[in-house]
Formats: structure tokens, C-alpha cells, sequence
């Protein structure tokens, strides 16, 4: 956004009286902010003056009193560019405490019905603080709020499903399958070791897959692949994932297996829907390498000669996967991606440097 896309709400905030909040406010590069801030001080002075009008970027336009400014950032952020004095001192600061993740996991489990959510509420954190100390530091490694709550709400569909399963044995199994596939080897196996402590008299049985095991096989055969059981687990691991979340991230060096994983199920799902199984749909892919073009190609752009937006790659692909009505899943895959996102990652090796590829529906 350029100045004066900025000023343009601005102006229609003032006039409205309306509030607007500015989401991580300070992606804006440093020069576009440094204007703002002179268009946030005239805004400041008509309120405090309580002018009826006043001059806004070579216009005069109505002051509503009601009109108000916030902004979200995140200080010292990556990425992220520092806010000019003049700005800052126009915006009055409110810090924001760490949350109480032991009380946010007893309300949510209470929530999903849960009757001994203040005892899982304390294992749960117990388990993700041990995780953040002792396992290694890797950069899709997790244990913020989005994970936990992740966590909470798929031990909440699980419940649901089968509300006289044990509710410790419900957990463990959240814990388990949402945060296991992103493990390195030796992390797995520390946090098996962790997992264990922590409920010592469960025993977790392995997944079942039915109908698409016997389909992955059938895939693999048709492309002259061997049955690798890491393989075929790595690939069980995808599908699980994709039941709790929409986006998900494959991670591993090269030749580990990212594409043969994705490709593999998404042969499986469509092989299986052919044949009428129940709970399986085709799938259609669209895959795009986001290094070999910009980011306007990738995203599209906001024209500030014309003022029109002119849709990119990824937008024209969505567009058009939002407008159909086939009764099938569109999964949208980047390769080599850039950037890390809110996503479940799944590790495809045990060493070595990884890769970045991103799988989303």
C-alpha cells in the first residue's frame, strides 16, 4: 500500500466516524509510514481542536469525533519495519501479557466437554513446556497458542465421534497425532518418552487408514515404486493432518519423498472415489513454484496509476477453485516455498538439510 491508499480510509474513517484497525501495521515500508504519520497528526489535531472540517491531503473533509485509529505490530519481528517517533507518539501503547496457556486449555477442553479438563489442562502445557526445553530447535518446530488450540479442538472432534473413550487416552492420541509427523528421529523419540511419562498406563494403538493403505500400495505399484513402510507411514501421517487442518507443509531435503507422498494420496483419494468408497473424493491439483516468479505475478497487485486490481497466479487459481462446484478436493501446492506459514509440517527425513514445500487445500 502507498500513502495514499492509506489516506483514501483514513479520509472515510474521519467522515464515517467509523473505527478502523491497521493489522500488523508496521509491514508497511518505512517511507509509505512516514507519511502516514503526517496524515495521523492532521486527524489528531482536527479531534483535538474539534473541528467540524479540516484540510486532508489537499481536500476538506468532515471531522466525526467518533472516528478512532488502532494499530497491531509486532516489535522487533522479522520482516517488520521499526515505527518513526512522530508516529509512535501519536498512538497511545498498550502492552499485552503472555497468556495463560494452562487456563486457556482448561476452558477450551471444558468447552468440548471434557470432565476432568483442569487435570489434562495441566499435562497438556506440562508436556509442550518440557518439548520447548528439552527437544531440539528446529524452525517448524510449534508450541504456540495456534498449536495448542489445534490440539484442543481436534481431542474436542475426537470426543465427540466417541464421547465413551477414555478422556486421558482422547488427548493423548490429539498430542500424539498433531505434533509427531514434524519431528525429527531423535525428537520423536524423546517425546514418545515424554508422551509416556505423562499418561504411563495408556498405550496408543497406530492409526488405521482401512481402504487407502491398500491404495497408496496399489499407486506406488502402478508407479514402480517400492512399498517403503516409512514411506507409507509418512504418507498416513499427510492424511491424518489434513483431517484437522487445511494447510499443511511437507519438509525435507531433496529425494526425501515430498512430491511421491503428496502425489501418492492424492492418486490414492482419487482411485478410491472412482470405486464409490465413502469419505473419499477426487483430487485436483495445481502446483506453482513461487521462486521462478514475482510476488506481484504470484499474488497480484494493486495498480496505483489506475487504482484496479489485477489478480496474479495464486488469486486466479483460488478464484476459480472457489467458483466451481465438482464435487472434489483442489489442493494448491507450492514448491520451494519462501516462506513458513500457520501450517502442520510433516519432517520426510531424519538428517540433513530440509526444504520448503507447501501443500494447502
Amino acid at each position: 500500500m502507498d500513502y495514499k491508499s492509506v489516506g483514501r480510509i483514513f479520509s472515510g474513517l474521519c467522515q464515517a466516524g467509523a473505527w478502523g484497525c491497521f493489522d500488523e501495521f508496521n509491514r508497511i515500508k518505512i517511507e509509505v509510514i512516514s507519511v502516514v504519520a503526517m496524515q495521523v497528526l492532521s486527524i489528531v489535531e482536527a479531534l483535538s481542536q474539534g473541528a467540524g472540517t479540516f484540510c486532508f491531503m489537499g481536500h476538506t473533509i468532515r471531522c466525526n469525533s467518533n472516528c478512532g485509529l488502532f494499530i497491531t505490530m509486532n516489535p522487533g519481528y522479522a520482516g517488520r519495519t521499526e515505527l518513526p517517533d512522530n508516529l509512535k507518539a501519536l498512538m497511545r501503547p498498550v502492552a499485552m501479557m503472555v497468556p495463560d496457556l494452562a487456563m486457556i486449555a482448561e476452558v477450551m477442553l471444558s468447552a468440548e466437554g471434557f470432565t476432568d479438563a483442569r487435570s489434562l489442562a495441566k499435562k497438556t502445557i506440562t508436556l509442550y513446556s518440557l518439548m520447548q526445553q528439552q527437544l531440539s530447535k528446529q524452525d517448524h518446530y510449534d508450541y504456540g497458542l495456534r498449536n495448542l488450540k489445534a490440539v484442543l479442538n481436534m481431542a474436542g472432534s475426537i470426543k465427540r465421534a466417541d464421547p465413551s473413550i477414555n478422556e486421558e487416552l482422547i488427548l493423548m492420541r490429539a498430542l500424539r497425532d498433531m505434533n509427531l509427523p514434524k519431528f525429527i528421529k531423535d525428537d520423536e523419540r524423546l517425546f514418545r518418552l515424554l508422551l509416556g511419562d505423562l499418561f504411563p498406563s495408556l498405550e496408543l494403538p497406530i492409526s488405521e487408514i482401512g481402504d487407502l493403505h491398500a491404495a497408496m500400495e496399489s499407486e506406488l505399484k502402478k508407479s514402480g515404486l517400492q512399498f517403503h513402510p516409512f514411506l507409507l507411514f509418512k504418507i498416513g501421517q499427510l492424511h491424518d493432518s489434513k483431517l484437522t487442518r487445511h494447510c499443511n507443509m511437507l519438509v525435507g531435503s531433496t529425494l526425501s519423498g515430498k512430491s511421491t507422498a503428496w502425489k501418492t494420496l492424492a492418486k490414492a483419494k482419487t482411485s478410491l472415489a472412482k470405486e464409490n468408497i465413502s469419505d473419499y473424493t477426487p483430487v485436483t491439483s495445481f502446483v506453482i513454484n513461487p521462486k521462478s516468479i514475482t510476488l506481484t505475478e504470484l499474488y497480484g497487485a494493486y495498480d496505483l496509476a489506475t487504482f484496479e486490481w489485477a489478480d496474479g497466479i495464486l488469486s486466479t487459481i483460488f478464484k476459480g477453485c472457489a467458483e466451481s462446484d465438482k464435487n472434489e478436493e483442489k489442493w494448491v501446492l507450492f514448491g520451494e516455498s519462501l516462506w513458513l506459514g500457520d501450517n502442520t509440517i510433516i519432517y520426510l527425513v531424519q538428517t540433513g538439510p530440509s526444504m520448503q514445500c507447501g501443500l494447502s487445500q
